[in-house]
């Protein structure tokens, strides 16, 4: 047993390192936290010195209440082992660092239940900023609100936002034009000579029309074609795989489909090598998302790719720079997309 009158080490202090390292206490801080003044590189060393002889830890919560900024920034993502989603949030989380913010991923399995539970246990932790890819074309945000914790709608259908959709919050919204994109890459299939072209989508006939499928029907419609035929299944490569199956299952098939996702795509090419078509010979596809793995698959997708250092950048200026007397009013930044164009459409 310890002795009576002994009692248990004292915590190491930021005056205590300035002491060993023979610096003020503010010069201590300036190489902690990386300023905001510079550090000769001799005086630099003895602090790091004496901070590893000492074992000292700064104390971020007192950090945090001392700048009034937890210097901290949270992403919510429907599928964070979705390529496109983790090329997304490296470029958020880059943004991020450039401007000394440290971001925190979160992935909500595309459940609402825990996205909800995600978005209170962030606004407990009061974070500076959430950056949301929502289940829902409507999220509702007003824990966040309470919390006074700014969000960025990430990814998300222009529309809703500028509607008044987010619920409960002034949300801004930063995204591609998804029905543009589509429609755009429905043109260049048509102008391939395919005059019948299917759709593999995520979600079902009773949810919001996505825009891509919107996009979709305005190509076809815009040339005065009949629509091919619509397959839903997950946003998933399984899910794609068992769209190929499907249309491999049927007597009549299009001769091109779109595809909503690079992930589903990747899945839906490998069920039609294994039924044995060529691509594009006897089935042309075009993707969306422009996710590194569309580059590799065979034959290269041609997709519809997201600019996402673009959008993370103006993500981060819309959660940490709102424009004066704007900062409760809901703005929305849209960016085009742009057509990537592969061997999976017959571009060579």
């Amino acid at each position: 047993m310890p002795h009576p009158t002994s009692h248990a080490k004292s915590a190491v202090t930021r005056d205590d390192v300035a002491r060993l390292a023979g610096v003020s206490s503010a010069v201590v801080s300036y190489v902690v936290n990386g300023g905001p003044r510079p550090v000769s590189a001799a005086n630099e060393a003895k602090v790091r010195q004496a901070i590893r002889a000492l074992g000292y830890r700064p104390n971020s919560a007192a950090r945090a209440l001392a700048l009034g900024s937890s210097e901290m920034l949270a992403l919510i993502v429907p599928d964070a082992i979705n390529p496109f989603y983790a090329s997304l949030a490296r470029a958020v989380e880059n943004a991020a660092a450039e401007q000394g913010y440290t971001l925190l991923l979160a992935d909500s399995q595309d459940s609402l239940r825990t996205e909800r539970r995600l978005i209170k246990n962030f606004a407990a932790r009061r974070v500076d900023g959430l950056f949301l890819s929502s289940v829902l074309f409507e999220p509702d945000l007003i824990d966040l609100e309470q919390a006074d914790i700014p969000v960025v709608l990430l990814n998300h259908p222009a529309d809703v936002v500028m509607k008044g959709g987010a619920r409960g919050h002034g949300a801004n919204a930063v995204g591609v034009d998804f029905q543009e994109g589509a429609r755009a890459a429905v043109e260049h299939l048509i102008g391939h000579g395919h005059e019948r072209i299917g759709l593999v989508i995520g979600g079902n006939a009773d949810s919001e029309l996505d825009a891509r499928e919107v996009g979709w029907h305005q190509g076809i419609q815009d040339a005065g074609l009949t629509a091919g035929p619509i397959i839903r299944v997950p946003f998933t490569r399984e899910g794609g795989f068992h769209a190929g199956q499907e249309l491999l299952a049927r007597s009549e098939r299009p001769t091109a489909v779109f595809v909503s996702s690079d992930q589903q795509a990747a899945g839906f090419l490998c069920a039609l090598h294994e039924g044995g078509l060529r691509l594009p010979e006897d089935l042309a596809v075009f993707s969306f998302d422009g996710a590194p793995e569309s580059e590799y698959t065979w034959p290269r997708l041609s997709t519809v790719a997201q600019p996402l250092k673009d959008l993370a950048q103006a993500a981060l200026n819309a959660l940490l720079t709102p424009e004066p007397g704007q900062e409760t009013q809901a703005k929305t930044q849209i960016f085009p997309a742009e057509l990537v164009l592969r061997a999976s459409c017959g571009c060579r």
